[in-house]
């Protein structure tokens, strides 16, 4: 028999012995979460529950495949070799929709359909893009068929029009929406006529199916007694609504649900059986469809529901917990969780200040080599918000003979754009450089093998009538080589010489990669930034042209550098995370609405609860603008503000290296200011300091969900109006105590009224806003 009160910890042994009803656990990060499910799997079976009454939802077919080897072991450990797990269903949501439309036709079709592949998904589209004749050859900008289908599936998944998509996502294609929801339509039609479904048909058609067929429903209630769904926090909303079905606590058209007193008979045979597992601070894919409401909403939407909370962390040391903690007590709704561990000791995270974002890399690198006396390369890790802002790190590791993997974005070094450009620079520097020109050459269209080892052998001998004649065949080619010549003949420094590059292969960017351009020039430009560290063109072309000499070692252990969403489920021993600065980490976008920044947030949470023992916080101070040539001094991310100073080592990068800056003690009986306080500059005596809000409050489910936030229009200083840009300040309206809350940047002050509708407010670590008072809570007197 297994022993669960001596195996699992207490929140562990509730989850895993609550065996009826609806039941919703809170698994924190690090807390044991595949354990418990888990340890639930061999209870239910050793409580009598037949494994095929079992159904196991999982994301992907390699973690239920695991779930149930673990659990065959559990049981087979114990002694009780009367009891099997072979039954249980377990699988993805699709897997499983698949199953049952394989046993009834979806509904309006005619005969049983056929799962198209990823390839047949691309001809049939492209069937219809001929049949509409869009995107012809003369039309080069016109999007390429796997956008497409891209774009269509993110519509189907977040159940959005194909418009407001693109304008949130990719506005450079936003004139094409029209066509692409044309498309999107003629590809719908073309599957029907032919009983094709795709990936994402599996999951609606499910839900039509068992919405409408009596039959169907009964089937899968009398097939599955007992639901479980992992990583329920990554759902989306058609998913959601299928556990609801598949539970009975939705019963399509036929009727009330059990919990509003379905008619015998009718009701599942678990009694609306269901746990979900997940961690609504870990919801971070809103990007391909995830709904955090759906976990936030769950009590509302199965009534009854038991809530347990594991918050026991195995994974990391207490200091690296307590800053996590910290992270999410910023957070406005959520459900209540603080993370602890039993494990002794740890050292207070580090919070390191390079002194600008071009030397991050450098303190980075550094950093890691310290750490790689104490941990296994393959131990350590640095994660970042987006690929492009580790193609710095990229270079300083190859320098150094740091071997490192790169995961959720590609190497610097394997980016077909960035070769472009630097073709242009090696050629600037070495103008027979026969790889460079070869890569420079197949820019122009026409321009081939054998054409190109003929115009590199006539430039070679000088032969100026062929490389002419060349020229007016292929204009574009023309235009390139005169650029090269035009590079060559100014002492140009790194930095401008690749401003200018980026200028001339802008146009050339945007013909060759028409759906993502905007991302690629992002890369481009982070190339240029790396570019003004340098003053000698030949070694910056030198460290650029540095692959990884290890690369082909296979096995061999490496360095980890990983974005943030492609390093969840993952831990290392020692993690930095870099470019804690506004506008980087939040990204810009995010600081526009509510609900982005919450994310931001949970993203953060889960970057910090990835380290088991050393955690390095970089901010730099200050960033490097390319255009105007000059350092800007950084602000700091709200999510490392938010942090007391007294859970972190702060170090500064000063002109002789890395010190520790001393921690700040205010004297006996001073009063502590929170990160989130105001300044009261006219309230007397203990009131200056301000009050410290209320702790977030936990998340209590309402009768609905909550319409989205629209975006904030923030004005800047150049675009106020003539009553601000004069230096009118009108006084408060009647009633108006002063202060004000904002969804994004909290409490505070307002400085003033500026007719008709906006105030300049001053946000305590976000400085001076000017924003229009519909988008403000203002506080009353009194």
């Amino acid at each position: 028999m297994i022993d669960f009160s001596k195996e699992l910890n207490p929140a562990q042994l509730e989850a895993a012995t609550a065996l009826d009803g609806p039941v919703l656990v809170i698994a924190g990060a690090g807390s044991g979460k595949t354990r418990t499910i888990v340890y639930r799997l061999a209870n239910l079976v050793a409580s009598g529950v037949p494994a095929s009454k079992i159904l196991l939802l999982t994301f992907t077919r390699k973690a239920a495949r695991e779930m149930l080897e673990r659990a065959e072991r559990l049981v087979f450990r114990s002694g009780s070799a009367h009891i099997s797990l072979a039954g249980v269903q377990g699988g993805t949501f699709h897997a499983f929709a698949y199953s049952v439309l394989r046993t009834f036709k979806p509904v309006g079709f005619e005969r049983a359909a056929t799962v198209m592949d990823s390839a047949d998904m691309l001809a049939a589209l492209q069937v219809c893009k001929g049949d509409l004749g869009l995107g012809g050859k003369g039309d080069k900008s016109f999007p390429k068929t796997q956008t497409i289908l891209g774009y269509i599936s993110k519509c189907r998944n977040r159940e959005q029009d194909m418009e407001t998509l693109l304008m949130r996502e990719a506005p450079h294609l936003f004139p094409y929406a029209p066509d692409m929801q044309r498309l999107a339509a003629a590809y719908t039609a073309f599957k029907r006529d032919k009983s094709l479904l795709d990936y994402d048909d599996l999951l609606f058609e499910l839900e039509k199916l068992l919405s409408v067929s009596r039959e169907a429903l009964a089937w899968c209630w009398k097939k599955h007694s007992h639901i479980m769904i992992d990583e329920y926090q990554d759902t989306n909303l058609v998913q959601a609504r299928l556990a609801s079905l598949l539970s009975g606590f939705s019963r399509g058209a036929f009727g009330p649900s059990p919990a509003e007193g379905a008619p015998d008979g009718e009701t599942p045979q678990g009694g609306g059986n269901i746990m979900v597992v997940g961690d609504d601070a870990q919801s971070i894919y809103a990007f391909r469809g995830a709904d955090v409401r759906n976990i936030r909403d769950f009590p509302h939407l199965f009534p009854g529901t038991r809530l347990i909370r594991l918050e026991e962390n195995y994974r990391s040391t207490q200091p690296v917990l307590d800053l996590a903690n910290a992270v999410l007590e910023g957070a406005s709704e959520g459900y209540k969780k603080h993370l602890f561990t039993e494990k002794k000791g740890g050292d207070l995270p580090q919070v390191i200040r390079p002194r600008s974002d071009l030397s991050q890399a450098n303190v980075v690198a550094q950093r890691i080599a310290e750490l790689l006396a104490l941990y296994p390369a393959r131990e350590i890790a640095v994660l970042f918000r987006a690929g492009y802002q580790s193609y710095h790190l990229e270079i300083q590791l190859a320098r150094m003979g740091v071997r490192f993997a790169k995961y959720g974005g590609i190497r610097y070094t394997e980016a077909a754009h960035v070769k472009d450009a630097v073709s242009f620079a090696r050629l600037a520097v070495n103008p027979l450089d026969f790889t460079a020109f070869q890569r420079m050459a197949s820019l122009t269209k026409g321009i081939g093998d054998k054409t190109c080892r003929k115009l590199y052998d006539a430039l070679r001998h000088s032969d100026a009538g062929t490389v002419a004649k060349a020229a007016k065949k292929y204009p574009d080619f023309g235009a390139d080589i005169a650029f090269v010549d035009s590079l060559r003949l100014r002492h140009l420094s790194p930095e401008t010489l690749f401003g200018e590059i980026i200028a001339h292969y802008t146009p050339k960017l945007q013909e060759l990669y028409p759906d993502d351009y905007p991302k690629r020039l992002q890369g481009l430009e982070q190339l240029a930034q790396i570019a003004a560290s340098y003053t000698d063109l030949d070694l910056f072309i030198s460290d650029l042209s540095l692959d990884d000499p290890f690369e082909e070692e296979g096995e061999r252990e490496h360095v980890t550098l990983s974005t943030i969403h492609s390093a969840k489920g993952l831990e290392w021993s020692a993690v930095i995370i870099i470019d804690l600065v506004e506008e980087r980490f939040p990204s810009r976008h995010a600081l526009q609405r509510h609900e982005d920044l919450e994310e931001e947030r949970r993203l953060m949470y889960v970057a910090v609860t990835r380290a088991r023992e050393y955690l390095g916080l970089c901010v730099p101070a200050t960033l490097y603008s390319r255009g105007s040539a000059v350092t800007v001094p950084a602000e700091p991310s709200p999510f490392i503000r938010i942090i007391p100073s007294t859970l972190y080592e702060e170090w500064l990068e000063g002109f002789t290296g890395l010190a520790r800056r001393p921690v700040f003690t205010p004297p006996v009986g001073a009063a502590r200011r929170s990160p989130f306080d105001v300044p009261d500059d006219d309230a007397p005596g203990d009131d200056a300091l301000g009050e410290r809000p209320a702790p977030p409050r936990e998340f209590k489910p309402g009768p609905a969900r909550a319409a989205s936030i629209p975006p904030v229009p923030i004005a800047d200083d150049a675009a106020r109006g003539e009553g601000a840009s004069a230096g009118l300040i009108s006084p408060l309206r009647q009633g108006e105590s002063g202060y004000c809350r904002h969804k994004v940047f909290g409490r505070g002050k307002i400085v003033q009224f500026l007719p008709p509708d906006k105030y300049r407010v001053n946000f305590p670590g976000m400085g001076l806003k000017v924003i229009m008072g519909a988008y403000l809570e203002i506080e009353k007197e009194g």
